[in-house]
């Protein structure tokens, strides 16, 4: 039944918003109770309670951004105070439902002023250097020389922000364009999925500070240093099952302005590289990464303790989503909802569900955490500049843009 009510929560938003579902749901309690005898309406009304109560617990425990909108607070009440009123056996169980949902809408509001408190301490990199360059002396390595501690850092931002990601806003992140326009109000009065947005945001953050810090030293012995510690690094991702950030990292070392770089590479052991690179291939759609990820599946399905748990694959699964929703048709040509579509959808997201509620089981490290998030990073015009400061052009064309990055960044001709 649980898996039900999930499947019709997730895939109704592509037919009918939220409010307007909760509506229905509110109007069909209305109408059990419009009865001349009390004693028949106390009757129907204990008959129908612990469905309705039964959809809300779920609705609300599993959908609770739904409820960050007005209209769907207003008609909860409406239901609660009914089921309430009906039966004191009722009152103790919607009150408990009430209290959580405020927890956890809180809770939520509290993460998006930190995280926008972080965005907005967040600095281009070469703006800094060029007014106070020596604020920024400090590179990963002076923060963190151990890849093991660093991956279990990394592992604390995704397992925070995964938990924040609301199942709806796999949906609606790619809900279909036609149902918005017809009803532009449907997600303009709150946020659609910015916590997801967030989520990716933080994988092209990851990407660009590990580009930074390859292309940032002048020297050619500390760039390779800093190459071979983010290939330790994501390798202890992999064991970690923090397969999220070894895609990050990985994507960062393949940028153009670093995979440039051939003296610097030319001083650097690649082979574990090499493996790793041969685990993120994304041929036969990616075949070597998820033998490696139905492994981890595996592990975390047997698993006793939360570090053998681990197993975030983040990319990927917003990769699987996105061509489900996109293949797959929403109604059969009998015009029918095709639910077999919508039942694999929500086994997706589902199985994400199960990931973000692993607890990290590695100590914190404030620190670390904060360099992680805040330190400032290349914008891509910069990282090309840096690398043509490091390693000058090879051609023409390396040299027209590098003339014209000094002309537009650094104020030279």
């Amino acid at each position: 039944m649980r898996t039900y009510i999930f499947t019709f929560l997730i895939s109704s938003r592509l037919f009918i918003h939220p409010y307007e579902l909760m509506s229905k749901v509110c109007h069909l309690c209305v109408d059990q109770q419009r009865l001349t005898d009390p004693q028949a309406d106390k009757a129907r009304v204990r008959k129908i309670a612990p469905k309705i109560l039964q959809l809300l617990t779920e609705w609300t425990e599993t959908f609770p951004y739904d409820f960050r909108d007005e209209r769907m607070m207003k008609s909860l009440k409406e239901l609660t105070h009914r089921l309430s009123s009906g039966d004191e056996l009722y009152r103790k169980a919607v009150q408990q439902m009430t209290q959580t949902l405020i927890r956890k809408l809180t809770t939520l509001s509290q993460y998006e002023e930190a995280l926008a408190k972080i965005n907005s301490s967040v600095t281009d990199r070469l703006t800094v250097l060029k007014t106070k360059p020596q604020s920024i002396q400090r590179d990963i390595l002076t923060i963190c020389s151990d890849p093991f501690v660093l991956a279990q850092q990394l592992t604390h931002i995704e397992l925070e922000r995964l938990s924040y990601i609301g199942p709806e806003e796999f949906v609606q992140a790619f809900v279909q364009k036609d149902l918005l326009d017809n009803d532009k109000r449907c997600f303009s009065d709150h946020k659609k999925a910015s916590n997801l947005e967030a989520y990716v945001e933080w994988f092209n953050r990851l990407s660009y500070l590990v580009a930074t810090e390859i292309c940032m030293p002048v020297k050619k012995k500390h760039r390779a240093r800093v190459i071979e510690f983010f290939i330790d690094v994501a390798r202890e991702c992999f064991n970690i099952g923090n397969f999220n950030s070894l895609m990050a990292i990985i994507t960062g070392m393949n940028m153009s302005p670093v995979s440039r770089l051939k003296k610097t590479w030319g001083k650097v052991k690649t082979a574990k590289f090499d493996i790793l690179e041969h685990q993120m291939d994304p041929s036969s759609n990616f075949y070597n990464y998820r033998t490696a990820l139905r492994g981890a599946t595996q592990r975390s399905i047997t698993a006793h303790s939360s570090r053998e748990k681990l197993n975030i694959v983040f990319s990927l699964l917003i990769k699987d989503i996105y061509f489900l929703n996109e293949g797959c048709a929403n109604r059969l040509l009998n015009g029918h909802v095709n639910f077999e579509k919508f039942w694999e959808l929500a086994k997706q997201v589902m199985e994400f569900m199960t990931w973000k509620k692993v607890e990290c089981p590695f100590d914190r490290d404030r620190k670390i955490l904060q360099y992680l998030l805040t330190a400032p990073v290349f914008s891509e015009d910069a990282l090309y500049l840096a690398s043509y400061e490091s390693e000058g052009p090879e051609n023409n064309m390396e040299k027209d843009r590098w003339k014209s990055l000094r002309s537009s960044l650094l104020n030279r001709t």
